[in-house]
C-alpha cells in the first residue's frame, strides 16, 4: 500500500495545490511578510536567479507535458512544451532532469511545529528542513502544541518572532478557538487581522491545558466572527461517547494491545460531532447568516457514517470541507503492532476496509486534500519501551502553486520509480526521526531537488545555507 501512496503523489498534489491556490489567493488575499534577512547568494544552493529546468514529465494544469520552465527572480516567466527547447540566450542556465517528474511543490495545510515553547518537540529550523526534504514548499502551521497557544494577536506575534530566519519553506499559521476567544469578538478579531489564514477548534480534549474544548455553540460564534473574515474554521471533530460494549472490549488485551486503544475511540466519535457540525454548516450557504465562513473536517478517518454525512452537506451547497493523511491510507489497525506507539494518533488508525473506503473517497473527489498532520513530542511521552497506548502521546511523525507562467516557481523534482528504505541510514530531519511510523519501510517515491520561490533549498541530502522561507499572512 505505501508505493500506490507516492505512486499518485502527482494526482494529489493537484489536488492540494488547486484547493489551497483557491484559499490562499481568493478567501484570505494573503501576502508575503518579508522576514528574510540573509544575503540573496546564501538563500539558495543554486547561483542563479534567471535559468531553465527541462524533463520529459512536467506537470502543468493542462496535463503532463515534455518540455522546459523559464524561472527568474523567484517566478515562473514560461513554460515551453519540447524538451531540451529554450530561450535563445547560451548564457542562462539549463538543468535538464531527463526523466525526473517536475511538478508543483506540496502544500501542507495541517502541520504542528511546536515553537515557541516546545521546541524540543519539534522547531521551524529541523520543521521546516524536513518539509523541503519531503517536496513541501509551503506548510501552515497549527495554534497548538507550542506554548502558549497561539489564540490572540500577541501570541502570534510570539510565533511571528520565533520563526525569523529559520523557515526553509514558506509558513502560514492557523490560529485557535477556544471557549475564551470564542465570546469576545475584539480578541478573535484582533487575531485575524494579524494574518492568520483562519481558526482552529478541538471538540474533544485536545491534550493541551491552554487549548481546551470548544463546544457547538462556541463553533458557531467563531463562525460568525469568520464569515466578516471569509475565513475556515478546522474543526478535530470528535465528541467523546460513552458506550458500554467498548469499555468491555477495552479490558481485553490490556493498554499494550493497539485495539484496546482503537476501541476507546469509535466512529462514532467522529460520527457525533460532524452530525453537529452539519446541523451548522447549512448557514454558510449562499445567503445563509454564516455566509463567507467556511468549516474544515481535519484528518477524517472514519470513510463510512462521518464521510457520508459530509458528502450529504456538500451535496446541498454548505460551505465545507474535508481531508484525510497519508497515515490513514497507508497503514490499517490489522498490521499495528502491539506496543508500537508510534502509531497512536486521533482519531485512530482504522482497519483495512475502512482504508479501502477511504482511497476510493480520494480518488472519487469527495475527501478534497490530504495533510500529513505532523505532530511530533519527544521520544520519552511516546512510551516506547512501556507500550502503553492509553497513556503514549498520541501523533503521527510524518512530514517529510501549479506549474504555470506568473506562479512562483514552488517546485518539487522528483522519480517516482525509485524504490528506497527509510532507515537511520537515510537523511531524515525531523527533531526525533525514531518516532515516525514510516521508519522501517520501504518506499517509492524519491524527491531529488526543492525549489520555493526559485531558491534551490534541498539537493541530494543537503538544505541552502540560509533559511529564507517567508510567513504568508492573510491581510
Amino acid at each position: 500500500m505505501e508505493h500506490f501512496v507516492w505512486r499518485v503523489l502527482p494526482l494529489l498534489t493537484i489536488l492540494i495545490s488547486l484547493v489551497v491556490f483557491f484559499y490562499l489567493q481568493d478567501s484570505y488575499r494573503a501576502h508575503l511578510h518579508p522576514l528574510v534577512k540573509f544575503p540573496r547568494n546564501k538563500c539558495s544552493l543554486l547561483p542563479h536567479r534567471h535559468f531553465w529546468i527541462t524533463s520529459k514529465r512536467i506537470v502543468t494544469p493542462q496535463g503532463i507535458i515534455s518540455g522546459s520552465v523559464e524561472i527568474n527572480e523567484g517566478k515562473i516567466i514560461s513554460v515551453i512544451e519540447g524538451y531540451s527547447k529554450q530561450g535563445k540566450s547560451k548564457q542562462e542556465k539549463i538543468i535538464d532532469y531527463g526523466d525526473a517528474v517536475v511538478m508543483p511543490g506540496l502544500i501542507d495545510v495541517h502541520v504542528h511545529l511546536d515553537e515557541p515553547g516546545r521546541t524540543a518537540w519539534e522547531g521551524f529550523d529541523t520543521g521546516t528542513r524536513a518539509a523541503s526534504a519531503g517536496g513541501v514548499t509551503t506548510v501552515v502551521d497549527m495554534p497548538l502544541n507550542n506554548h502558549p497557544t497561539t489564540v490572540s494577536k500577541e501570541t502570534l506575534k510570539l510565533k511571528l518572532e520565533a520563526a525569523e530566519n529559520k523557515i526553509y519553506v514558506d509558513v502560514g499559521f492557523w490560529g485557535g478557538l477556544i471557549p475564551e476567544n470564542a465570546h469576545n469578538t475584539s480578541i478573535l478579531e484582533g487575531l485575524l487581522s494579524a494574518g492568520v489564514l483562519g481558526l482552529k477548534s478541538f471538540m474533544c480534549s485536545s491534550g493541551i491545558s491552554d487549548f481546551p474544548l470548544t463546544t457547538i455553540h462556541h463553533i458557531k460564534e467563531g463562525l460568525s466572527v469568520l464569515a466578516k473574515y471569509r475565513r475556515p474554521l478546522l474543526v478535530h471533530s470528535e465528541i467523546q461517547q460513552h458506550s458500554k460494549k467498548h469499555l468491555e472490549l477495552n479490558d481485553k488485551g490490556g493498554p499494550r494491545a493497539y485495539l484496546t486503544y482503537l476501541h476507546t475511540r469509535p466512529p462514532s466519535w467522529e460520527e457525533a460531532a460532524i452530525k453537529e457540525l452539519v446541523g451548522v454548516t447549512k448557514d454558510t450557504r449562499k445567503g445563509g447568516p454564516l455566509e463567507g465562513a467556511h468549516v474544515h473536517i481535519v484528518h477524517l478517518s472514519d470513510s463510512s457514517a462521518s464521510l457520508d454525512l459530509i458528502k450529504e452537506a456538500k451535496s446541498r451547497g454548505d460551505s465545507i470541507s474535508v481531508e484525510t493523511c497519508p497515515h490513514y491510507l497507508a497503514f490499517s489497525s490489522e498490521e499495528i503492532p502491539n506496543g508500537d506507539t508510534r502509531f497512536k494518533c486521533s482519531p485512530p488508525i482504522r482497519d483495512a476496509y475502512n482504508r479501502e473506503k477511504l482511497w476510493g473517497a480520494v480518488l472519487e473527489g469527495h475527501i478534497d486534500l490530504l495533510s500529513s498532520d505532523h505532530s511530533p513530542t519527544v521520544p520519552q511521552l511516546k512510551l516506547l519501551e512501556e507500550g502503553d497506548f492509553l497513556k503514549a502521546w498520541g501523533g503521527v511523525t510524518s512530514l517529510q502553486g501549479a506549474i504555470a507562467v506568473g506562479n512562483h516557481a514552488d517546485i518539487v523534482v522528483w522519480k517516482p520509480e525509485v524504490e528506497f528504505d527509510l532507515n537511520e541510514d537515510y537523511p531524515v530531519f525531523l527533531k526525533h526521526p525514531s518516532l515516525s511510523a514510516y521508519m522501517g519501510r520501504r518506499l517509492s517515491g524519491k524527491v531529488l531537488e526543492t525549489f520555493v520561490r526559485g531558491n534551490l533549498v534541498f539537493k541530494k541530502g543537503k538544505h541552502a545555507h540560509a533559511a529564507c522561507g517567508v510567513p504568508i499572512l492573510a491581510k
